[in-house]
């Protein structure tokens, strides 16, 4: 069933620092793999693109994918080109994709069930702009309300709430591939 599926953490600019949100869920666990990139500092979409759909296509079974910011968009890539092997994918406070000029490599819609979570209060994506994102992928939309950008200096860790809403997510989905 897909909730034993592999979970693949895609961390955005600059990577998951000790204490980010993503670090303690790969600590917690252990069926969790963070896709590693040669330069973190480097925002190169087909390159990190590359990296996350090498660890996808290397899975024997469907993967999960767990997304932040700049990763969000390398892992949107990824579902557009290889969506049938991922069994969902959480995205959370996603980079505005014109703000590095690939918003027409991205998907309009996607094919696989998703959740975009987002701040109201996100320098990297306008609240406005990430809901009408969310409702063109067909991704389901949590507002998380003033969260920043949902990372350490926001105050997000440990973040058992996403962490949480992970997990019901990943039943949903499992539970809607029984039923039909």
């Amino acid at each position: 069933m897909s909730d034993y599926c592999p979970t693949l953490i895609v961390p955005g600019l600059h990577g998951s620092a000790d204490g980010h949100w993503q670090t303690w869920w790969l600590q917690k666990d252990r069926n969790s793999l963070c896709v590693e990139q040669d330069d973190w500092s480097a925002p190169d979409i087909d390159v990190w693109h590359r990296q996350v759909l090498a660890l996808v296509r290397e899975s024997a079974s469907e993967t999960w994918i767990v997304a932040h910011s700049f990763g969000c968009l390398a892992s949107l890539l990824v579902a557009q080109e290889c969506h049938e092997k991922i069994a969902g994918l959480f995205l959370v406070a996603p980079a505005d994709p014109d703000k590095f000029g690939v918003a027409d490599k991205l998907p309009q819609v996607l094919k696989i069930p998703s959740i975009l979570v987002a701040s109201r209060s996100d320098p990297w994506l306008d609240f406005g702009k990430a809901q009408s994102w969310a409702a063109a992928l067909g991704s389901r939309f949590i507002d998380l309300g003033n969260a920043g950008h949902i990372n350490i200096e926001s105050g997000f860790g440990v973040w058992q709430q996403g962490f949480d809403l992970f997990g019901q997510f990943k039943r949903d989905v499992s539970l809607s591939k029984i039923c039909c």
